[in-house]
């Protein structure tokens, strides 16, 4: 596995908020392997953290686990998909069955979950998955785009024309999840995989971060701290916070520093002999 620690910068911040007692969010970061994941737990007391935190330790270690033994830029033999895809279906569907299990054979986790969003970069590409209304971002040539699509009651209703996007910043059902982790025995991950650009800078969020803070002021405050992203990270959680803070808020930022074509080893190098 090619280590992408030079090609990849992370950085992350994450705060209980002004109104919450306790932080339920979990994040974890792995430069060198081009991951990072970003749980939003719920349930009772301290159940949405156990869920978020076990949502992000087994996600972490068995991917780093499986790329031992997976080149994750080459097609699947069974779908034809990149493994990258495959690799995040299995750990998401493994956290899921842990969560779940922990829910149901402990009386004081009963009712535990977590949203979840987890990107893996390789050859030039990120594979994102989602679960739930945590968000990743891409913040290209100035610009800020939502590509993941929220699992919420509040997108259904955009989607059906019962609510414009308008009146949906004004909702009271921001956080009714349709999808999230550890609720069911199985659940569904949305995945994607995106051609990445050198510049490009990912956003990881909770939804305590742009439920406070319009996408327009997420834009510009990367835009203006791009050079400094542990700056950006903390500037983005300090701006949820002086809005209210209503949740707990979480980011993390990965900014493509150069390419990272899988093809980096042996074959470039033979190339260049060549030419």
């Amino acid at each position: 596995m090619k280590d992408l620690s030079s090609a990849l910068e992370m950085a992350q911040a994450t705060h209980t908020g002004m109104v919450r007692s306790h932080n339920e969010d979990s994040i974890a970061t792995e430069p060198d392997i081009g991951l990072a994941i970003l749980a939003d737990g719920m349930g009772g007391y301290n159940a949405g953290e156990v869920a978020s935190g076990i949502a992000t330790a087994l996600i972490s270690n068995e991917a780093k686990e499986a790329l031992t033994r997976l080149d994750p830029h080459l097609p699947d033999r069974t779908t034809g998909n990149l493994t990258a895809v495959r690799l995040l279906r299995e750990v998401v569907a493994n956290a899921n069955a842990s969560i779940f299990q922990s829910a149901n054979s402990q009386p004081q986790y009963a009712g535990m979950g977590t949203t979840l969003v987890v990107a893996l970069f390789c050859d030039n590409k990120v594979t994102v998955a989602h679960i739930g209304d945590s968000r990743c971002y891409r913040f290209r040539e100035g610009g800020l785009e939502q590509i993941t699509r929220d699992h919420s009651l509040l997108q259904e209703q955009i989607d059906s024309g019962l609510l414009t996007r308008e009146a949906a910043r004004r909702s009271q059902n921001k956080n009714l999840v349709t999808r999230a982790l550890g609720i069911e025995p199985e659940v569904e991950a949305e995945i994607h995989t995106h051609e990445v650009r050198e510049g490009d800078i990912y956003l990881l969020c909770s939804d305590g971060l742009n439920d406070m803070v319009e996408d327009e002021d997420i834009e510009l405050t990367i835009g203006a701290l791009s050079a400094n992203l542990q700056l950006a990270a903390e500037q983005l959680v300090q701006m949820a916070n002086d809005a209210g803070g209503r949740d707990n808020v979480s980011v993390i930022l990965i900014k493509v520093r150069k390419g990272f074509s899988a093809n980096g080893g042996w074959v470039a190098k033979l190339l260049s002999w060549l030419k």
